[in-house]
Parts: C-alpha cells; sequence; structure tokens
C-alpha cells in the first residue's frame, strides 16, 4: 500500500524509517547482542547486509518484536520466543508498547517524510498508531510480507538508499 505515487528523491537518513517484522530464527545466545544481529529470518538479514557500510541508514531501522515492540538495531537483546497469534495479542502490544514508541520516534524525528513497512499483516495491528499521523508523511509503503526484501528494494531505491 502507498499512500502517494512514489517520486525518486534523495532522502537523507532522517527522513526515512524501515520497519521489519523480527523473526522466529535467532542467534541462541544467552548473552545480549544487538537486535539487527540476533534475528536471522525474514528481511533482517538482508537489511544487515543491505545497510553494512551504511551505519547512518542502518540507524533507520526498527525491528517490530512481538515481546519487546520497535527494536532499534543496536539494542541489546536475548534469545526469546514469542510471537503474536491473534488480534487482542496485537492491539495490546500497540497500547503498551509501540503506540507510545512510534510517537517518540516521530517527535524525535521531525523531519521523517517516508517510511517502508515490511510486516506479517497481524504486526500491522501493533502498527496502528501510525495511521494517527498520516499527515506527517509524504509516502508510507506497506508490504505486508516479512519476507518481501526485493519488492522493498524498489521504494529504496527511489529514495537513494539501495
Amino acid at each position: 500500500m502507498t499512500l502517494r505515487p512514489p517520486t525518486t528523491r534523495i532522502l537523507t537518513p532522517d527522513q526515512g524509517l524501515i520497519i521489519l517484522n523480527c523473526s522466529r530464527e535467532k542467534l541462541v545466545t544467552s548473552a545480549p547482542v544487538a537486535a539487527l544481529d540476533l534475528y536471522q529470518g525474514a528481511c533482517v538479514p538482508h537489511a544487515r547486509e543491505h545497510f553494512a557500510a551504511d551505519p547512518a541508514r542502518r540507524a533507520r531501522i526498527r525491528i517490530l518484536s512481538a515481546a519487546h515492540g520497535l527494536l532499534r538495531p543496536e539494542n541489546p537483546i536475548t534469545t526469546y520466543d514469542h510471537r503474536l497469534t491473534n488480534r487482542t495479542e496485537a492491539v495490546r502490544l500497540h497500547e503498551q508498547t509501540v503506540a507510545e514508541q512510534l510517537d517518540a520516534e516521530l517527535a524525535e524525528t521531525p523531519s521523517m517524510r517516508h517510511m517502508l513497512i515490511l510486516v506479517e499483516p497481524l504486526y500491522l495491528l501493533a502498527l496502528q498508531r501510525l495511521f494517527d499521523h498520516l499527515d506527517q508523511f509524504d509516502q508510507i509503503a506497506i508490504i505486508p510480507a516479512p519476507w518481501g526484501w526485493q519488492d522493498g528494494l524498489t521504494y529504496l531505491r527511489r529514495w537513494g538508499w539501495a
């Protein structure tokens, strides 16, 4: 889903944000590791590799975790096993964690105008606060598939990030 027709322009890192689904495949570790390194499935490995040499844009990734809400790439985290399985859990995650995190993200980065979201449909419910702020965005691209990296690259190219 795209709110406005895509355009090609070079976005500075603070103008864009990428939200990825967490994954069941994780490093098995009892020591905390960076969130972007913990997840081994879905789009996370692609994003980790794609932005390895670009720390400013790498920092514009968030991982939507069923257990922790929105994680920044560097957030230390250990292995866990929790998955959203129904609407009630997704709405609870939104109300208890993600709504406040999204509000803070938007307040911290007022220049953000573009968002790319690659998450499972159920996880979109946890991001519903985003739709209270539609007037702040030029484009929100939603790819309702956590493995849709190739589709996401289309938007990253238009942003000048690929």
